[in-house]
């Protein structure tokens, strides 16, 4: 199949999954089903594009491994959030920005969808790499290993201090959250270079650099860190920016030294 009807089916796909999304969040006001959404939809694009590929078989099942693999874990880690918490801050704010208006919230999903397409491109690259070279196989599934195990890491370090009431209107500073402010963002960013690793000797190889790329612009300045903190700053106030003042904001390192 042309790589553009490919992409073509990806997109239609992940329209119809947000319209049910937004249908869903409309009855529940509750817009943190986008994000359960965008997760499985990328993960899914894995599986469409491994099928319909024409790369060698072991690189296109790994694809499917890793990428499908990757978007349950992370679909599923936000939708226990999701179904068991209100509506997160941001999406409160956004929805008091809008006035509730759904027809924004109509486009808000459909430009999620086609943000799955966007994240995709790295797949393709992948699905159509003719070789099968075990030294770059190896290199994908270790990256892809230490990235998804350090998000999950993250994620429950992180579920783990917020469950306890005592935390509440504190800021995590266990485990991994002392070296970085976001390290499962750091570890989301990571994971792409798998795909890179994986479309090594691909006729559109360089199209797998746009997944760490557009990653990085999207937490770095649009939709991940800036909301988020923003949203920190709220809720935790002072304590938040002793915490920006002494610890890394993405790249996990040593904190500096300084009084809360």
């Amino acid at each position: 199949m042309n790589p553009w009807w490919q992409l073509l089916v990806v997109w239609l796909l992940a329209a119809t999954v947000m319209i049910l999304g937004w249908r869903w969040q409309r009855r529940r006001a509750n817009a943190g089903i986008v994000d359960v959404l965008w997760s499985a939809s990328v993960g899914g694009s894995a599986l469409v594009l491994a099928l319909c590929g024409d790369g060698a078989w072991p690189t296109r099942f790994l694809l499917a491994l890793l990428g499908g693999a990757w978007g349950i874990r992370l679909a599923a880690h936000l939708w226990t959030r999701v179904s068991g918490e209100p509506e997160d801050g941001r999406y409160q704010n956004l929805r008091a920005h809008w006035n509730g208006d759904q027809l924004k919230f109509f486009a808000f999903f459909q430009f999620q969808g086609l943000l799955s397409v966007l994240f995709a491109l790295p797949f393709l690259a992948v699905a159509r790499n003719p070789d099968a070279s075990g030294l770059w196989l190896t290199a994908a599934l270790a990256i892809w290993l230490l990235s998804v195990g350090g998000e999950s890491v993250a994620d429950a370090q992180l579920a783990r201090f917020r469950a306890d009431p005592a935390n509440r209107g504190h800021t995590c500073r266990e485990g991994l959250w002392h070296y970085s402010r976001h390290p499962n963002y750091f570890f989301e960013w990571l994971h792409w270079f798998a795909y890179v690793c994986l479309a090594v000797d691909s006729p559109i190889g360089w199209l797998a650099w746009s997944g760490p790329l557009v990653m990085y612009v999207f937490l770095r300045w649009i939709s991940g860190i800036p909301f988020t903190e923003t949203q920190a700053l709220r809720s935790r106030g002072d304590d938040y920016r002793a915490y920006q003042r002494s610890t890394p904001m993405l790249i996990p390192w040593f904190p500096k030294r300084t009084e809360r």
